[in-house]
């Protein structure tokens, strides 16, 4: 059987973002394998879902190798990211504090492969003049994330306010029927602000890598 681990190593120069390693369900000696073959790459190195044990294991592993740090809130090692350059600038945008984690999940991507953030946190339509403050900042992006559980009405609200792509990340915060971010899933599937397109279920990185993707193409000039 093959042992060896098939590695997209040249994505990054094809597409423009690396290979993620999604950390879950694999062994702290399969990731240490994993990113010992992709950090001989000049490329950006992303591994997501990491908990405290298994990056300090990967900071210790891996420090002589380049700049390595532990994300903690959006639970992301990063080694190598690129240099944060342009005026243009992608917010990041949650209904409460609970989404944080998976508002940091696409802010930390984003950053990791040279773009601009600006964090909103907190602006939910249970007191929604909180947004109205920010709203210039969020017109003023090359796009919005909207990281919303609940019914995730956010979304729809933010793409009501701007000529903007919002991305909406349905988060699985809520009671029983939100069924662990369905609800906000079907929600944003079904928003009647026709510029709000949709990602899985918490799945910030995701959102992260369009953004960066319409923030480095410049399609909203």
């Amino acid at each position: 059987m093959r042992k060896d681990f098939i590695l997209d190593t040249e994505r990054f120069h094809r597409q423009g973002f690396p290979e993620a390693i999604y950390t879950s369900g694999k062994t702290e000696k399969q990731v240490i394998d994993i990113i010992s073959k992709l950090v001989k790459k000049p490329v950006p190195i992303i591994a997501t879902r990491v908990e405290k044990k298994l990056a300090l294991k990967i900071i210790k592993t891996f420090k002589p190798s380049g700049a390595v740090r532990y994300h903690e809130k959006a639970k992301i090692v990063s080694i190598n990211p690129m240099k944060i350059t342009g005026k243009n600038y992608i917010a990041v945008i949650t209904a409460g504090t609970s989404d944080i984690p998976v508002a940091e999940e696409s802010a930390v991507v984003a950053e990791v492969l040279g773009n601009k953030v600006e964090r909103i946190y907190d602006v939910g339509v249970a007191g929604i003049h909180r947004v109205f403050k920010f709203e210039k900042i969020i017109q003023n992006s090359s796009c919005a994330v909207v990281c919303a559980g609940m019914e995730g009405a956010l979304s729809s609200v933010i793409g009501g306010l701007v000529a903007k792509v919002v991305i909406g990340v349905p988060t699985s915060t809520g009671y029983g029927t939100g069924k662990g971010g369905f609800s906000a899933l079907l929600t944003m599937l079904n928003s009647c602000s026709p510029n709000v397109c949709t990602v899985n279920i918490d799945n910030g990185f995701g959102a992260g890598i369009i953004a960066n993707i319409i923030n480095k193409n410049g399609s909203h000039r």
